[in-house]
C-alpha cells in the first residue's frame, strides 16, 4: 500500500513561525484598505501575532504617511533662536538652558534664518583668546538650513532626512515666513513614541526629581499638597488638585512645550503637554521675579 506524501503538521502552537509566515497568515484574508488592515494587525495582536510596541510602530508608520509637518512642528514663537549680530556669551545661556543641540541663526528677525548652529561647534569660539575672539564670525559655523512647506508630509520628510544626513527643517508657510521647525526626532517619536530625556522620570512611584542647584523635574499629576511640602511653597487656586492643573488655571489654556510661567520667584517650563494636559514641568529658581499672590 503507497502511502500519500506528509503534509504539514498543523499545531494551535505557531510559536515555530517566523514573523514574516504569522503576518502573512493573519493578511490571508486580504484587506482591501488601511482601515481593514489595521483591524486585522490589531487581531493579530490580540492572538499574540504581534506583540503590543510592534503594533505600536506600524500603527505610527501609517499615521506618519498621512500626516503633515504643520501636525507636528514646533511653532514660530517656541523656537529657541540664537541671533548672528549677538555676541556668542550673550546667546549662550539660551543654549545651555534649553538643552537642544541645534540651533536656528537669525539675522534680526524669525523670517531671516540664516542657518542652522550646532552646540558642538560653539566650543570653538570659547577655546579662542580674546584678541581671536575680536575676529571671530559665526557664519563660518553654520551648517546651511533646509526649508520645508507646512503641506509636506512627514514620511517624505522622514525620507529627505536621512538621505541629507540633516537633522533640523525650518517649516514655512505659504507666503514664505518662518512658521516652526521640525526635526528628525519630531518625526520618529509619531512611530516609536516619546523619545526619553535626561528630564524623564521612568520610576512611575516617583513624581518629583530634585536635579540640584533649585531644579526639580516635576510630574504634571503631582498633587499640588505634595509639591508645597517639598518645595515648602503654599501655591493654591480654587479647587485646583495638582501642579500641572495649577499651571493650566494660571496661564489659561493649556500650555505647549516650552511655555513658561513665574510664581514666587520660580519658573515653571512645561517640557511635555499634550492637548490636554500638562505632564512634565522643570521648576527653577530665577531671579528679578517679584513675589506675588499663590491663589
Amino acid at each position: 500500500m503507497s502511502e500519500t506524501p506528509d503534509t504539514p503538521a498543523v499545531s494551535g502552537d505557531d510559536t515555530k513561525l517566523s514573523f514574516v509566515e504569522r503576518l502573512t497568515q493573519a493578511l490571508s484574508g486580504g484587506p482591501e484598505t488601511l482601515t481593514d488592515l489595521v483591524d486585522v494587525l490589531r487581531d493579530a495582536q490580540r492572538r499574540g501575532v504581534l506583540d503590543r510596541d510592534a503594533l505600536d510602530m506600524i500603527e505610527g508608520v501609517f499615521q506618519v504617511s498621512e500626516m503633515k509637518v504643520r501636525d507636528i512642528m514646533i511653532p514660530r514663537a517656541q523656537m529657541d533662536v540664537v541671533d548672528r549680530n549677538d555676541k556668542p556669551e550673550k546667546y549662550l545661556p539660551i543654549v545651555t538652558d534649553s538643552g537642544h543641540s541645534r540651533f536656528p541663526v537669525i539675522d534680526g528677525d524669525k523670517d531671516k534664518v540664516a542657518g542652522i548652529l550646532l552646540a558642538k561647534d560653539l566650543l570653538r569660539y570659547f577655546q579662542l583668546d580674546k584678541k581671536q575672539r575680536a575676529t571671530f564670525n559665526l557664519h563660518d559655523l553654520l551648517r546651511p538650513a533646509v526649508f520645508v512647506p507646512e503641506s509636506k508630509r512627514l514620511n517624505v520628510l522622514l525620507r529627505e532626512f536621512r538621505a541629507s544626513r540633516n537633522h533640523m527643517a525650518i517649516v514655512v508657510d505659504e507666503y514664505g515666513g518662518v512658521a516652526g521647525l521640525c526635526t528628525i526626532e519630531d518625526v520618529l517619536e509619531q512611530i516609536v513614541g516619546e523619545i526619553q530625556d535626561e528630564y524623564d522620570i521612568d520610576d512611575d512611584d516617583v513624581l518629583v526629581v530634585d536635579r540640584g542647584n533649585g531644579e526639580f523635574v516635576v510630574k504634571g499629576l503631582t498633587p499640588l499638597a505634595e509639591f508645597n511640602s517639598r518645595l515648602g511653597l503654599g501655591l493654591e487656586h480654587g479647587d485646583i488638585e495638582t501642579i500641572g492643573g495649577y499651571v493650566m488655571a494660571k496661564m489659561g489654556h493649556v500650555p505647549d512645550r516650552g511655555e513658561t510661567f513665574d510664581v514666587n520667584g520660580l519658573r515653571f517650563e512645561v517640557l511635555r503637554a499634550d492637548s490636554r494636559r500638562v505632564h512634565l514641568l522643570k521648576v527653577f529658581p530665577v531671579a528679578d521675579v517679584p513675589a506675588q499672590p499663590a491663589s
